[in-house]
């Protein structure tokens, strides 16, 4: 009987295939924290329900931050729901991810020229894929969950890291649009 020979493997490598395990597993169960202020939320029923069945890519609905993968924001953000976003973001756990569903995420949509409308979501946070349209199909829906799903196994979907790494530009364009982005509600001081 033939033994197999390993070899040795640095603790970089190690920490590489366990990570390449971690992403298999991750890219094939996605929870998903639906952020929805807007009409393309509407396209999501059909992707959850037998038409589409998102399920079938591993993808479903959490109801907490601290439990999602995936935030989904569909529609416009006013100020005041971008500072919750923003806390909302930063209660989730890493690897996290950010679908911005629409055009009103990449340009403010037909809202933008309101002096309360963020015009682009990733000055703000870290948007992984955006589904241009107004509103997307729930075709582009469901290729958006596909080029995410893409882009964690290439390991391209790194907004997270970006967001570490880009920390003070980020917090600056927070600060620039909403003063202080501390919560102050009763359930946060």
């Amino acid at each position: 009987m033939k033994s197999t020979k390993f070899t040795e493997l640095t603790q970089e490598q190690i920490d590489r295939k366990w990570w390449e395990i971690g992403d298999f597993f991750r890219r094939n169960s996605l929870w998903m924290l639906m952020y929805c202020t807007g009409c393309c939320a509407i396209e999501l029923p059909p992707a959850m329900t037998s038409a589409y069945d998102m399920e079938r890519l591993g993808m479903g609905p959490m109801a907490t931050p601290r439990q999602a993968d995936v935030l989904l924001v569909t529609g416009y953000l006013s100020l005041k729901t971008l500072r919750r976003l923003i806390y909302t973001y930063e209660q989730m756990s890493e690897p996290k991810y950010i679908v911005g569903f629409g055009s009103c995420t990449i340009n403010g949509g037909i809202y933008h020229d309101s002096h309360v409308v963020i015009n682009r979501l990733d000055r703000y946070v870290p948007v992984d894929v955006y589904v241009a349209g107004c509103m997307p199909n729930t075709e582009a829906v469901m290729n958006g969950f596909v080029d995410l799903m893409d882009l964690i196994k290439s390991k391209k979907a790194d907004g997270w890291k970006r967001y570490h790494d880009n920390y003070d530009w980020y917090k600056k364009n927070q600060e620039e649009a909403l003063g202080e982005v501390r919560i102050k509600d009763e359930f946060h001081e």
